[in-house]
């Protein structure tokens, strides 16, 4: 192999495919990423067997060839270098790096070793906006909690339909829906709904949320995989391809109530700002009272600690419904509040041991369900 690309494009790939990289004792290839130099292209690969992440990149190629080196090092290297030419090449298993003044010397390992990365038919598709889908999916990335007993719920469950992707994810105390609306249907013969594991979610999030380009998303049986192509040419840029989570998703609509006894509708900022307070005053369980007051349309907000004080404040809003007092997990009420966009949010309650649920003011798409905490 003999390649020449600048520094700051291999800087840019190193960035993407590293993070996955795994310490592993039992399989040291897996500490490693592929390089690979064919035609055009130079290729870095890696994956931890559960996600494998493909760059390429238009490059100076004299020699095709194939070698694996440690990720860290080899990123590390790369990064501290100027940006300016680096010439590439291997000699049996070492990789010769050549940029200016410096010249180095790693030692790698056969490409022969590395596992390899499935390849997934390009039939079934949707695409949308990078930016778009990874926004969406950012507002409930972080609920879920890895379950050994029920690993369904430890990942994001997708509903993929011609005009719309549906993505829900729970932790069993609370619940997150997010819809993106397709303008134009997709090409879709069927539905298909899959749990893509919430490792998976995020380094989506990462590596493509700076990129406000198309992304193709195709869908293979128990596989996955999200793709961009480059603005040069019409070939591929990044992959990620994913395995996903076994098991059948629980019906997660029975617990999304359809009416409610009491509808809050209050300005977003000054709920949030007001709950992080009562932080400061709660106790293990994380509780906050609050209490709604119709005659004067107010929200009284209450925390108490026996080893440190109380809390009080009262929030004008609007009332419908009967009076309440409930309490909650106020991490809860933060986290839901946090993922909303719009500057007034809608609060539904259903006494004091239903689920209630925190919505946008005029956007339908994004729902947040949460279970109260039962007072003693």
């Amino acid at each position: 192999m003999k390649l020449t690309i600048l520094q700051e494009k291999l800087k840019e790939g190193l960035s993407i495919v590293e993070k996955i990289s795994l310490k592993s004792l039992t399989l040291p290839i897996l500490n490693n990423i592929l390089i690979s130099a064919e035609k055009n292209f130079l290729n870095l690969s890696s994956t931890d067997l559960e996600i494998g992440i493909n760059w390429w990149s238009l490059s100076k190629i004299e020699e095709e060839g194939k070698i694996t080196i440690p990720s860290k090092l080899f990123s590390n290297f790369i990064n501290l270098l100027p940006n300016k030419k680096i010439n590439i090449k291997t000699k049996n298993n070492d990789i010769l790096i050549e940029c200016e003044n410096y010249f180095t010397q790693i030692k790698g390992l056969s490409s022969d070793e590395f596992p390899i990365i499935p390849n997934i038919k390009k039939n079934e598709f949707i695409s949308l906006k990078s930016s778009i889908f990874c926004q969406s999916l950012n507002q409930i990335v972080d609920i879920p909690l890895l379950s050994n007993s029920r690993p369904e719920i430890s990942g994001i469950y997708f509903l993929f339909q011609k005009n719309a992707i549906t993505m829900v994810s729970t932790d069993s105390f609370r619940l997150g829906e997010k819809k993106i609306i397709f303008k134009n249907e997709q090409k879709l013969t069927n539905n298909y709904s899959l749990i893509l594991p919430q490792k998976t979610a995020k380094e989506i999030i990462n590596i493509f949320n700076t990129k406000d380009r198309d992304l193709n998303i195709y869908l293979s049986g128990n596989q996955i995989m999200f793709e961009t192509l480059m603005t040069e040419t019409n070939y591929p840029e990044i992959q990620v391809v994913s395995k996903l989570i076994e098991g059948e998703y629980p019906d997660y609509k029975e617990i999304i109530p359809l009416k409610y006894n009491t509808q809050i509708i209050l300005n977003k900022d000054e709920f949030l700002n007001r709950l992080r307070i009562s932080g400061l005053f709660t106790g293990k369980t994380n509780e906050v009272k609050i209490k709604t007051n119709l005659n004067k349309n107010e929200l009284e907000i209450f925390n108490q600690n026996k080893d440190i004080g109380e809390y009080n404040s009262k929030l004008p809003v609007k009332i419908m419904g009967e009076n309440i007092e409930v309490c909650f997990n106020y991490k809860f009420l933060i986290d839901g509040i946090s993922n909303i966009k719009s500057s007034e949010i809608i609060l539904e309650l259903n006494g004091d041991d239903g689920p209630a649920i925190l919505k946008p003011v005029g956007d339908d798409t994004y729902i947040y369900v949460v279970m109260p905490i039962k007072s003693d």
